[in-house]
């Protein structure tokens, strides 16, 4: 019998994509207030087209060159900074603060995200989740080691709520990382597949698939009354 539902944060609850623009647009913004740069509009439609086009490591990099600022590994380092601490202008779509609500009735819930900090705590305060969990575990806080696939947050949190895994459900999105701790735990795993999401790898590696698919969190309570 599942007691205890685990949540997944970034493209589980709500849309990454959306804390992206969000960072982006700060980031845009103070590059706008240096010397003789572009407007914000203009930096922020460079540094998207290359996230849009799948450029998740050097982002800021070709967009400076493209609109030809200058900079150098300390400045790339500072913003990443602002990225990370800006305040998000993000909201808790509507479907997922009902289930939320719904299944804190019946449920204990919990959140497991991985992350740099404090962009996940202030994700976490922006959508206003907070109360609806009897645990949060930010893995950042364990060690970059204990990020998933690591199964340390998985035990941290079947510990401080004195919880076995068979009686455990955990909800997620990206197959690549986020099911195998947990199945190998014994874990009920539910891959939620959001049409926004921006992890779409799949994974080859054993115990990395989910044991159920869902395409709307709105499909959980009826998928968990089955267990």
């Amino acid at each position: 019998m599942i007691t205890t539902i685990v949540f997944d944060l970034d493209d589980t609850l709500y849309d990454e994509v959306e804390y992206c623009r969000s960072a982006f647009t700060a980031v845009a913004r103070f590059l706008a207030n240096l010397p003789g740069a572009p407007s914000s509009e203009r930096i922020f439609d460079c540094l998207w087209e290359q996230f849009a086009a799948g450029n998740r490591t050097r982002t800021f990099n070709a967009a400076l060159d493209e609109i030809d600022i200058n900079y150098d590994d300390k400045f790339i380092t500072e913003l990443i900074k602002v990225y990370r601490n800006h305040i998000p202008k993000i909201t808790l779509p509507q479907d997922s603060r009902d289930i939320l609500r719904q299944l804190s009735d019946k449920y204990t819930l919990a959140l497991l995200t991985d992350g740099f900090l404090p962009a996940q705590k202030l994700k976490v305060q922006a959508l206003g989740i907070e109360k609806f969990f009897k645990c949060i575990v930010y893995t950042e806080e364990l060690g970059r080691d204990c990020w998933k696939p690591s199964p340390a947050g998985f035990e941290k949190i079947m510990q401080s709520l004195n919880v076995r895994p068979e009686t455990m459900a955990y909800v997620a999105d990206n197959e690549e990382k986020d099911f195998i701790a947990p199945n190998k735990l014994g874990f009920l795993t539910i891959q939620l597949i959001r049409p926004a999401r921006i992890h779409t790898e799949s994974c080859d590696q054993p115990d990395a698939a989910a044991q159920f698919i869902i395409h709307k969190i709105s499909e959980l309570p009826t998928l968990l009354e089955r267990f």
